[in-house]
């Protein structure tokens, strides 16, 4: 939970500095700008889950290991994106970068929406199955951005 917790945090991140990096621009921007918003509500969803999964007496999920492992998540996507980027990135670059990084959350959520199944908690299936699809979206979208950006 904290890996996805991570994850969105860093997305958020993300499109802030290769917006500042002037890396997206005009509908790449809007889009990835409509995707960090969505990334922040996501946020917020699984802040919650962890909340419901710490108060369950079967679970007894931690909220402090769960920051801890955002914190670090977070940290490590920062600098996968540093590498990925290298010295003088360009447009389709970042797009790509968007795309792993999308990909990844993909994954996460899907493992994520696996453990949940493991416990008889409905609000927190439901929210990591609505976030697993918008995600997947997300994905999609990202990688739509990235064709449009080679093929201009």
């Amino acid at each position: 939970m904290g890996e996805v917790l991570g994850l969105e945090r860093a997305a958020q991140k993300a499109v802030d500095e290769l917006i500042e990096m002037k890396l997206l621009k005009s509908v790449t921007k809007n889009e990835a700008k409509e995707i960090q918003g969505e990334a922040s509500t996501h946020e917020e969803k699984i802040q919650e889950v962890a909340r419901i999964f710490s108060e369950d007496k079967e679970v007894r999920l931690d909220i402090a290991k769960v920051e801890e492992s955002a914190k670090e998540t977070e940290e490590k996507a920062a600098k996968i994106m540093k590498v990925y980027l290298g010295e003088k990135p360009d447009t389709s670059e970042a797009l790509e970068f968007l795309c792993l990084a999308e990909g990844g959350e993909v994954a996460h959520y899907e493992v994520l929406q696996a453990i949940c199944s493991n416990f008889d908690n409905k609000k927190a299936q439901s929210s990591v199955k609505s976030i697993l699809k918008e995600e997947q979206r997300h994905l999609s979208q990202c990688v739509g951005m990235a064709k449009t950006a080679v093929s201009a």
